[in-house]
């Protein structure tokens, strides 16, 4: 009953997710039950339970995959936002804080007090030409009339409009949800791979065990004559000369 009682207890261990501990074996003969024990139970749930820590592995390794595709984006994404902000706050003549912009972003900024001071207009609603990607290689030229707003997809082929200040704080939010939910998700990859260890050597712990047990029943059941004995050669030739 201890020994249920403590291997229960230690299932019930698990990481800040949820993800349980895998309990190592230290004494093979008194989690399997004694000497005399079985083991094919013992191992086919050592082999349930390390299938289903590979299966949220590959789970989790496809969630870092897919956020490591998201994440640039959504920094991308979160630049150009701060880069219309910024343009806009310029636009209006209000006081601008150049917060961490690309150096590129930076010059067209200068560019655009550049032209002020040369006395062209700059007014807030005039357009603002850029590049409109059309594919993975094709951008076509395109001028963008500035509005203070800014549309984001949202999933499920849906597009909202944002002012420029809300759709920064959506876009800080959601990308340190993100970077967040990529470190959990690498932890936990390491905890599952910590565990699926654990699973193996306890394997081939139990495994071996049985291994030793067996060899010495076989060496004990030959000493004790419980074996049935090599059959004598010189006896049969004996009975032989003796027929003949």
């Amino acid at each position: 009953m201890a020994t249920a009682a403590s291997s229960s207890k230690g299932q019930m261990e698990t990481n800040p997710r949820g993800i349980p501990k895998a309990p190592f074996v230290a004494d093979v003969e008194e989690y399997v039950g004694g000497k005399d024990a079985e083991i094919q139970s013992v191992m086919k749930k050592f082999e349930e339970t390390t299938a289903k820590y590979r299966y949220m592995e590959i789970s989790l390794q496809q969630r870092r995959k897919a956020l490591l595709g998201k994440i640039p984006d959504m920094e991308q994404t979160l630049q150009v936002v701060k880069y219309l902000n910024l343009r806009r706050q310029k636009a209006l003549g209000q006081e601008v804080e150049e917060e961490q912009l690309s150096d590129d972003d930076l010059d067209d900024l200068d560019d655009d007090d550049e032209d002020e001071d040369s006395g062209k207009k700059n007014k807030e609603d005039a357009p603002m030409k850029t590049l409109f990607e059309l594919n993975d290689t094709l951008y076509a030229e395109a001028e963008i009339s500035e509005t203070g707003e800014v549309g984001l997809w949202l999933g499920a082929n849906t597009m909202l409009m944002y002012p420029l200040q809300e759709a920064i704080d959506l876009l800080t939010d959601k990308l340190a949800t993100a970077k967040k939910s990529h470190e959990e998700t690498v932890e936990d990859l390491e905890w599952l791979r910590e565990q699926i260890t654990v699973m193996e050597v306890n394997f081939a712990r139990v495994h071996n065990w049985d291994v030793k047990r067996r060899r010495e029943r076989g060496l004990i059941g030959q000493q004790s004559g419980l074996l049935p004995s090599k059959p004598d050669v010189d006896d049969d030739r004996d009975s032989d000369d003796e027929r003949d």
